[in-house]
C-alpha cells in the first residue's frame, strides 16, 4: 500500500523502496518466524501469492503506466499487458521446473520498472521491452532462481547480494546513481538471464 501511495505521488524511489521491503519481509521473515507453524489456520502459500501478485505485478505495472517513458498511446495497453501476463503468470501449476528453474519469465515486473527507471531507454524500446518479456513469459526457457537452483548457487547468492547493495545506491541517490552503479546492476541483470537461457527446460 505503501509503494502504490509513492507511486500515485511519482515518488519513485521510494516506491522501490518498499517493493524491496516486501521482498526481504514477503518470504524470508515468514520463514524465519515458523509463521506456517504458529499460525496453521492461514494459508502462507495463498497470502504469498497475494503479496508478490501486487509487488511484483500489480504496482510494478501503474509504475511503468505512469511512467511517461512509454509512447502516450501505448502507457495503459502496457500496463494491462503487464497485469494480465502476470496474473496468468501466477496462476501456471509449471511455472517452475524440476530443479527449480523458473519456466519463463517469472513476471518479475517490479525488476522490470526498476530498470525502466534506473535507464530511461527511448519510448519504443520501453514499449518493446515490455511486449518481449509479457511474451517470455510462455516461453519454454529457463530463469534462474538465485537462492534455490543449486547450479553456481554461491555465485549466484553472491551476484544477488552486489545486485542488492548496487540497488540500495541506486535508490538512495533517487534513480540516478552514474554509470559505476548502472552498468553493473545492467551486467548482473545480463548474467542471470543468460544463466537460465543457457539451460534446458525440464
Amino acid at each position: 500500500m505503501l509503494a502504490i501511495i509513492l507511486a500515485t505521488g511519482e515518488h519513485w524511489a521510494g516506491m522501490f523502496f518498499f517493493l524491496g521491503m516486501a521482498l526481504i519481509i514477503d518470504g524470508p521473515l515468514a520463514r524465519e518466524f515458523k509463521v506456517a507453524e504458529v499460525l496453521p489456520r492461514w494459508s502462507g502459500e495463498t497470502l504469498d501469492l497475494i503479496v508478490d501478485f501486487t509487488t511484483y505485478v500489480f504496482v510494478p505495472a501503474y509504475a511503468i503506466a505512469a511512467s511517461g517513458q512509454l509512447p502516450n498511446a501505448l502507457a495503459i495497453p502496457a500496463g494491462i499487458v503487464v497485469v494480465i501476463s502476470g496474473a496468468l503468470y501466477f496462476a501456471d501449476r509449471q511455472m517452475k521446473t524440476a530443479d527449480n528453474y523458473f519456466r519463463g519469465f517469472p513476471a518479475l515486473w517490479n525488476l522490470a520498472a526498476f530498470y525502466l527507471y534506473l535507464l530511461e531507454p527511448p519510448p519504443w524500446l520501453a514499449a518493446a521491452a515490455v511486449v518481449v518479456l509479457a511474451v517470455l513469459s510462455f516461453a519454454p526457457i529457463k530463469f534462474v532462481h538465485p537462492l534455490r537452483v543449486r547450479h553456481m548457487r554461491v555465485i549466484n547468492i553472491a551476484l544477488l547480494v552486489v545486485w542488492a547493495v548496487l540497488a540500495a545506491l541506486a535508490i538512495i541517490s533517487n534513480l540516478n546513481p552514474g554509470p559505476y552503479v548502472i552498468w553493473p546492476l545492467v551486467a548482473i541483470a545480463i548474467y542471470f538471464f543468460a544463466a537460465g537461457l543457457l539451460r534446458r527446460t525440464a
